[in-house]
């Protein structure tokens, strides 16, 4: 298998019985981590729902730990699933991405982002 998140060395943020958090490599933000899950699987449509406890169990923990160190002023969270979509690594993944006042000018819209002429409304 050739899965970047598999052969990693796995700095854990932390970690439950089927998920862990790490920082992201290319982070968009002071934070920004990943949530993953330890089974490889592409699609986070293909979880379990015991997977999926697990994946969110990591994200609230994860959020408390960034919330400590980096104090941000607010989140993206955020799963590509598929090329259409932007995926690039076929193992599921949560992006949980810090935001902080002043990082973009206008950030309304959040998510909508993914596609820019929609973002504003």
């Amino acid at each position: 298998m050739d899965c970047l998140f598999c052969e990693s060395g796995k700095d854990k943020l932390v970690e439950n019985a089927h998920a862990y958090a790490m920082y992201d490599g290319y982070p968009v933000n002071e934070g920004h981590a990943l949530i993953l899950t330890k089974r490889h699987v592409a699609s986070f449509f293909e979880l379990s729902a015991e997977e999926v406890g697990s994946l969110y169990g990591c994200l609230e923990e994860a959020k408390r730990v960034i919330d400590r160190r980096y104090n941000p002023d607010g989140y993206n969270v955020g799963v590509n699933v598929g090329k259409a979509a932007g995926q690039t690594i076929y193992h599921v993944h949560i992006h949980l991405i810090p935001r902080y006042h002043g990082d973009i000018p206008a950030p309304r819209g959040g998510v909508r982002g993914v596609i820019p002429h929609k973002r504003g409304y």
